[in-house]
């Protein structure tokens, strides 16, 4: 997902006009700066097993609206990467964190 969010990123930090769909309706600003949050934020943090449900959730939330509002007129094969994305996160938020996470060892 980082190589998904990173050229958002970079677009939020570029000058210039902002272009980006605004599904939820809270402004082009705002749904960036949540995207590139959970693009990158949440994607860093399940690399490092930290806060895995919670960034598990903002993920399969943000591929749920990307998949279902922003791609929704799109053929199957535009929105096929959003669902594949939405099923792993979904996966990692039911099962939770593996042996090794952070989560783990700060629970014990």
């Amino acid at each position: 997902m980082l190589t998904h969010g990173w050229p958002k990123l970079l677009k939020f930090f570029a000058s210039g006009d902002i272009s980006f769909p605004d599904p939820l309706g809270i402004g082009t600003i705002p749904s960036l700066a949540l995207t590139v949050l959970a693009e990158v934020g949440c994607s860093i943090l399940i690399i490092l097993g930290l806060g895995t449900r919670f960034a598990s959730f903002a993920l399969a939330f943000t591929m749920s609206v990307a998949a279902f509002i922003v791609h929704s007129g799109d053929p199957f094969k535009k929105m096929e990467l959003s669902l594949l994305f939405l099923v792993s996160y979904i996966f990692l938020l039911v099962t939770g964190p593996g042996k090794y996470s952070v989560d783990r060892f700060l629970k014990s």
